[in-house]
């Protein structure tokens, strides 16, 4: 479905309330990673949550840097992350055995017992990692229980996939501004009710402007400009060399007279380097400059 809205992401607030907002909706970057990587339809659907999530949870990057949504768990999908970088380009991975998947479809069946990650990583500055179980029913209550959990911010999360769109819809109140208490309180309870009653539908098939003004035309909501996203994986071959070196001299050069040619293949985008033995012996020695 063409929307002037996907592959967008949107922060709004409330006027004169401390309660604020973020809506995506995403398409061609949902399907560029689902044609890479050929998932069962329920994978499909997990993974474009995971992606949403981390689409609306990229707002809270205010320098360069990457936040990742993942999950680990027991159950046939083992792992599934989704991240995003602040200047909004996206790619994630679902691993796991999905040959006898059958009609299991919930996010408890998928993952079995498992733990959800939120890892902000700001280049140059300190990562930080909260996690917390994955035991409620949807990712969307999880995530706001990670909220809960790690910011103590009151936060309404709802996520939604089909086989072609991914959307998601985030608001959470912040500390009161005005001091007073009651009034934050009241205007959180009134919002967060409306927000409930958006359905899945609506949220794959609205325009933003259209999500937010069946739920909120009474209120006084300020949308702002709309950013682009897209999938980009951050391979290089330049970061593979320093995979590589990372490795040491000794147990590459060993690889390289076993192997011959050393391929190492992207997770993400399949993407493939290859390392001649004359690569590598470059690698680790490279030519001195000449001196004039």
């Amino acid at each position: 479905m063409k929307n002037k809205d996907n592959d967008t992401l949107q922060r709004f607030i409330f006027e004169s309330t401390d309660i604020r907002g973020e809506i995506t909706t995403l398409s061609a970057s949902y399907l560029d990673l689902l044609a890479l990587q050929k998932y069962p339809p329920q994978v499909e659907l997990l993974f474009g949550e995971f992606l949403a999530a981390a689409s609306l949870l990229s707002s809270s990057l205010k320098h360069r840097g990457m936040i990742t949504v993942q999950a680990n768990g027991s159950g046939p999908i083992t792992a599934i992350m989704a991240e995003c970088s602040q200047d909004n380009k996206l790619r994630g991975i679902v691993r796991g055995d999905f040959d006898n998947l059958g009609d299991l479809s919930t996010l408890q069946e998928l993952l079995g017992k498992a733990t959800l990650a939120i890892t902000l990583e700001p280049e140059g500055r300190e990562r930080y990692q909260g996690v917390v179980p994955l035991d409620e029913d949807n990712l969307s209550k999880c995530l706001e229980f990670y909220f809960y959990q790690s910011e103590q911010l009151p936060t309404k999360i709802k996520l939604a996939s089909n086989s072609e769109i991914a959307s998601g819809l985030f608001i959470q109140q912040l500390p009161p501004s005005s001091g007073d208490r009651e009034e934050s309180l009241e205007d959180w309870q009134r919002v967060s009710t409306l927000f409930e009653t958006l359905s899945s539908d609506e949220q794959l098939q609205l325009s933003h402007n259209d999500q937010l003004y069946r739920l909120f035309h009474e209120q006084e909501l300020r949308l702002f400009d709309a950013k682009s996203m897209q999938f980009s994986c951050s391979c290089s071959r330049q970061r593979t060399e320093n995979a590589l070196l990372s490795l040491g001299r000794t147990e590459v050069m060993e690889l390289s007279r076993e192997q011959g040619l050393i391929m190492i293949h992207c997770q993400f985008c399949s993407q493939e380097y290859r390392f001649s033995a004359a690569d590598v012996s470059q690698l680790f020695d490279p030519p001195k400059p000449l001196l004039h």
